[in-house]
């Protein structure tokens, strides 16, 4: 009777020390750096389904963001900005009509490089102003966070993630000048791959792969300029020479917004996916007024097909 109970008792501590030795299955803690307007709007979805799996997210807005607002499936944390919430309001919404009212082109950025500047100096502002905070870096420091999930079109999420040395997740539709896919090394020859607004398709005359190569061009030089005041802010943290490349380099996985059937097929390097249906999450059949007798089938078509 005794060694049976000494055999059940043995029996029991190696189970306890089985499972001590397996691993526990918990969610991790996400940082996530934001863009305003519908960036925002789009990676919204992903910290909603994040939550629900069972990750900790904090979200870190400025602290007169217009779109960023405190919700029950995360945490949001706000620094401060040399801006007053109607000044900040003020130079985002200006930014957003600039694009919503003119047709994406090179004479679109020239016509507007004053307003241009002006931007680029508002988002680089609220960058240091963030950068800056000792107090505030410490504190997400000691928070020992397993990533970091930013849009790399407002840089300073990126330059955060590499100056917390945290992995960085890039939430994007794209980056001027390709230099997203230049950052993660992946090829992209001119002679193969349409470069954004040159309305080319994959199959090219001579004239369209000369336009391939000149037509990024203007916006490499106008963007560039938009850039440097993030190289310089970065090799003044790190002290040393900064590219902005290197700031972007810094993506472990990149999260494209857009289909890699209907955009075009290129190259992508195997940390790179093509999430473009999670805009379509929210969908809606199509109002009965656009539609035609056969309403319901085709209706019911178009949203599956946006859907995928």
């Amino acid at each position: 009777m005794a060694m049976g109970i000494h055999g059940l008792l043995g029996g029991l501590s190696g189970l306890l020390l089985l499972l001590c030795a397996l691993p526990w299955t918990q969610g991790g803690k996400v940082l996530v750096f934001p863009m305003e307007g519908s960036h925002w709007l789009s990676m919204r979805t992903i910290v909603r389904e994040l939550h629900t799996r069972g990750h900790e997210t904090v979200v870190l807005a400025p602290d007169v963001s217009v779109y960023i607002k405190e919700e029950d499936f995360f945490t949001l944390k706000t620094y401060a900005v040399p801006y007053t919430k109607e000044e900040y309001e003020y130079h985002l919404l200006s930014s957003l009509q600039m694009f919503f009212k003119n047709e994406f082109s090179v004479m679109m950025i020239l016509s507007n490089m004053e307003l241009m500047k002006n931007v680029s100096t508002f988002y680089v502002s609220c960058c240091m102003s963030l950068l800056h905070n000792k107090g505030f870096i410490q504190h997400l420091n000691s928070s020992s966070f397993d990533v970091l999930l930013t849009d790399p079109a407002y840089p300073c999420g990126a330059l955060l993630a590499k100056y917390l040395q945290v992995p960085a997740v890039f939430f994007l539709r794209f980056i001027p000048y390709d230099s997203d896919f230049e950052a993660a090394q992946c090829p992209s020859p001119f002679s193969y791959v349409p470069r954004l607004f040159t309305r080319n398709l994959d199959h090219m005359s001579f004239l369209e792969r000369v336009k391939n190569i000149l037509y990024p061009l203007p916006f490499k030089l106008i963007f560039h300029f938009a850039f440097i005041p993030y190289e310089q802010l970065a090799s003044e943290l790190f002290q040393r020479e900064v590219s902005f490349l290197e700031i972007i380099g810094h993506a472990s996985i990149w999260l494209f917004r857009f289909d890699f059937v209907f955009d075009y097929p290129r190259p992508i390097m195997p940390n790179m996916f093509f999430v473009g249906g999670i805009n379509c999450v929210s969908r809606k059949l199509l109002s009965q007024v656009c539609i035609g007798p056969s309403s319901k089938e085709w209706s019911s078509n178009i949203s599956f097909h946006v859907w995928l």
